[in-house]
């Protein structure tokens, strides 16, 4: 069962800083993908920061500059600075993966929990 778990959320200054974690585990072959989206409440999830496999990183408008997404794949982990915090980045924030599971070579999807992140002014 694959599984990706988050981690380093909380309460925070505006302006201040925090890294966000993500473990994924579980019977996978190979990931292709790691992204961070984020849901503020009572909005569509969107995309943060992606990290693929081949190719550059991108970011969110909103992310550049200010957000750096770095990945580890031999622990299959993927993390997210995110410095000059902002009350508008308050959000649950899900790690995402694209990834193959063990004997199969399809790409599916799969989301962490969500760890929520509060800025406060």
């Amino acid at each position: 069962q694959v599984q990706l778990v988050e981690s380093g959320g909380g309460v925070v200054q505006a302006g201040g800083s925090l890294r966000l974690s993500c473990a994924a585990s579980g019977g996978i072959s190979s990931i292709n993908t790691m992204s961070w989206y984020r849901q503020p409440s009572g909005k569509q999830r969107e995309l943060v920061a992606r990290f693929p496999s081949v190719g550059r990183t991108n970011y969110a408008e909103f992310a550049k500059g200010r957000f750096t997404i770095s990945r580890d794949n031999a622990k299959n982990t993927v993390s997210l600075q995110m410095n000059s915090l902002r009350p508008e980045d308050s959000a649950v924030y899900y790690c995402c993966a694209l990834l193959s599971r063990s004997g199969s070579s399809s790409l599916d999807v799969y989301w962490g929990q969500g760890t929520q992140v509060t800025v406060s002014s």
